[in-house]
């Protein structure tokens, strides 16, 4: 029973991986999930720019309810030119 989390860009660095695999018993939402991580993680997880893919589809912060077997990864803010 395992929610992973991906993380990519600057995400990665401060994760210090690029995905972790959290042990759920049931869905939890964003903040939840925030609880279960390190505190530096968690605030940079929930930052106004940072994006959210539940399974290969984007969601807003309160829509996330990921649990077993589901793939949350966050986006963060892209730049090119």
């Amino acid at each position: 029973m395992a929610l992973l989390l991906l993380f990519l860009g600057p995400l990665e660095d401060v994760a210090g991986a690029g995905e972790i695999a959290l042990d759920v018993a049931e869905p939890l939402t964003l903040a939840a999930i925030a609880e279960r991580l390190e505190p530096e993680l968690a605030v940079a997880l929930v930052g106004a720019k940072i994006r959210m893919a539940l399974n290969g589809n984007l969601v807003a912060p309160g829509e996330v309810m990921a649990g077993d077997g589901d793939e949350l990864a966050f986006l963060p803010p892209v730049s090119g030119g």
